[in-house]
């Protein structure tokens, strides 16, 4: 049988050295990556509060494509509550982009890398049960 030689053993060590700094690595980017994915909203789409006026009046431009975005975690936080009646939503927000039965939709515009929407879902008596940020 034959000894191992300390190449062998040096090959070793550095083969463990890099699993390990590869595992640590991925760690790392796996909770900046979640941690950017939960604080997403509110990075991106919070840093305004909700005007009225200014949401009704929105329009893109090639400055601001992201024209409604900067109100929108706004909103979700603060001022559309749960058990809000969808007329009053519609009174608040003016008739939405989009809807159906129990969901309406709201463009906020072509923010990050895509355009997005500001969801909201209703129950069968037409009570707001939660509201949510969606990519298209």
């Amino acid at each position: 049988m034959t000894e191992p030689t300390d190449t062998t053993d040096g090959s070793m060590r550095i083969l463990k050295i890099l699993s390990f700094g590869f595992a640590a690595f991925t760690v790392i980017l796996t909770i900046v990556f979640f941690g950017w994915w939960a604080m997403k909203d509110s990075l991106v789409f919070g840093g305004e509060e909700f005007d009225r006026v200014r949401w009704a009046t929105a329009a893109p431009t090639a400055e601001e494509r992201c024209y409604r975005g900067d109100m929108a975690n706004d909103l979700k936080q603060r001022v559309l509550a749960r058990g809000m009646p969808r007329g009053a939503t519609m009174m608040l927000l003016g008739r939405p982009d989009w809807e159906d039965a129990n969901q309406t939709e709201y463009d906020l515009g072509h923010c990050l890398w895509d355009t997005h929407g500001l969801r909201l879902y209703f129950n069968e008596q037409d009570l707001l049960v939660y509201t949510r940020i969606v990519q298209h």
